[in-house]
């Protein structure tokens, strides 16, 4: 962990793209171009009123107000991006918007080909399944550990990869995701190893493990394991605006980057909002910054703090590391004795008016933030603990409805060939034995339920009860 941040007190925190804003709003100018609210005074006054004059005011775009351009990155944006692969131990990273999403699909655009296989883990979220549909290349499932108690996927297995390497030919990526969302850490160094022993790229969805590199308290980024590629939604736990995103190219990939950035440079809005990319700039100036640092050591001592308490009830438990397999300590995945996990959620929120991150059919994830304060936390576990004590009746279970997909995908058709196939939509009753047209993935946390090219079976309806019709292939 010799990468990670040890001490930023005597570190100079610079972000040129926040620091480029406000020289902006300082010096206002007549504004003859876009957006057209024209600095909030052409929105609804109860919008501007609610937001905030000074945020519609900084409400730009690139090109302007010596702001710089995202495609390709020049100015502040550009400066800004190289600060950031410093931060995280990257030859170079993009800025993203459109959240991970984007960058997962421009890493299947630019990376793969139709006919080519990617090696991909089952709970793999949703954009890198519409990327694979672009491109046209076919994913091999790598089957993570079950956790069956949990009714979660865990750990992906080293070994597991190297087998599915063997048997295939014409492999161009494997592609995992690490952490899980619920926080599950796969052995990344093992696999990296596989990979770079058969010459295939690692690919590796870090979305929820951006705080990593900052800590040496959390596990290790991929970036510093062997990775290729990584990227993070700084927007989920690093602190910066909803959508945005980073895609980082580690410091010893042999992936052309140009590949990525020409793929990107397709997909990406030519409207960028300097909001959002500003508050990618600013994330990683606050981790890097001794108030950064505080917050980040608090949210881990927050986290430990609820575990400990966790510990001493009898009907609530929480996920804890096991044998081959490690977690995050910032995110605590709990359960409780007789209850479901969403009505677990829905007496958190109804009775003590806590929203958790998610909830699944045998628990509920709660996160450690770095904006949360130790009283959010000692208000939590004292809920939990009256939870606890008191005789709470599971009813959800009549609903006979299942959140957390733990299926292995039986594919009768190319996920790009089915996904352009003539279709129809039918009742969701008659799908059985049918071929699924489309995506069904519920977010969060985005795994699919049906891909398409998936044949249909009794096994997927507890997952389709809020559907009442379902796309499938005409046959």
């Amino acid at each position: 962990m010799q990468n990670k941040l040890k001490n930023n007190k005597k570190t100079e925190i610079h972000a040129p793209i926040v620091e480029a804003l406000k020289t902006a709003y300082d010096h206002p100018t007549y504004q003859f171009h876009i957006p057209g609210h024209t600095k909030g005074l052409g929105t609804l006054s109860d919008f501007r009123n609610l937001i905030g004059k000074k945020a519609l005011k900084v409400d730009t775009t690139d090109e302007f107000d010596n702001l710089g351009t995202l495609n390709p990155a020049t100015g502040p944006i550009k400066e800004a991006q190289e600060l950031a692969a410093e931060a995280f131990g990257a030859k170079k990273t993009f800025f993203l918007l459109n959240g991970s999403t984007i960058g997962n699909l421009a890493i299947a655009m630019g990376l793969t080909k139709q006919g080519q296989k990617v090696i991909v883990n089952r709970n793999c979220h949703r954009s890198i399944l519409t990327g694979l549909i672009i491109s046209g290349a076919e994913p091999l499932w790598v089957l993570p550990e079950k956790f069956s108690d949990w009714g979660l996927w865990g750990n992906i297995k080293a070994e597991d990869v190297e087998k599915l390497l063997k048997e295939n030919d014409n492999v161009s990526l494997v592609w995992i995701t690490n952490p899980t969302y619920e926080g599950v850490v796969s052995d990344v160094k093992a696999i990296a190893d596989i990979c770079k022993k058969y010459d295939v790229p690692l690919i590796v969805d870090e979305a929820h493990g951006c705080l990593w590199n900052f800590n040496s308290k959390l596990p290790e980024t991929s970036l510093n394991l062997g990775a290729d590629i990584v990227v993070h939604s700084l927007h989920k736990t690093g602190g910066s605006m909803s959508q945005s995103s980073m895609l980082h190219i580690s410091k010893n990939s042999k992936i052309n980057a140009e590949d990525v950035e020409r793929s990107l440079t397709l997909l990406h809005t030519t409207s960028p909002s300097l909001m959002l990319l500003g508050s990618l700039d600013a994330s990683r100036a606050n981790l890097q910054s001794s108030r950064g640092q505080r917050q980040l050591n608090r949210a881990i001592q927050n986290a430990k703090y609820l575990r400990s308490e966790i510990d001493k009830m009898e009907h609530i438990h929480q996920l804890k590391s096991d044998f081959g397999y490690k977690t995050d300590v910032t995110k605590i995945f709990i359960k409780a004795d007789g209850l479901s996990g969403k009505r677990l959620e829905s007496i958190l929120e109804i009775d003590f008016g806590i929203e958790v991150e998610s909830a699944s059919d045998a628990g509920v994830l709660i996160l450690s933030n770095i904006g949360n304060k130790r009283s959010d936390f000692e208000y939590l576990a004292n809920c939990l603990h009256k939870i606890d004590e008191h005789d709470y009746k599971d009813i959800y279970y009549l609903e006979n409805k299942k959140h957390m997909p733990m299926l292995t995908p039986i594919i009768k058709k190319n996920l790009r060939e089915a996904y352009f196939s003539p279709k129809e939509i039918i009742p969701k009753e008659r799908a059985v034995g049918r071929l699924s047209g489309e995506v069904v993935a519920e977010c969060p946390p985005g795994i699919s339920i049906l891909l398409p090219g998936e044949l249909i079976t009794e096994e997927h309806m507890p997952y389709l009860t809020d559907y009442e019709t379902i796309e499938v292939i005409k046959e």
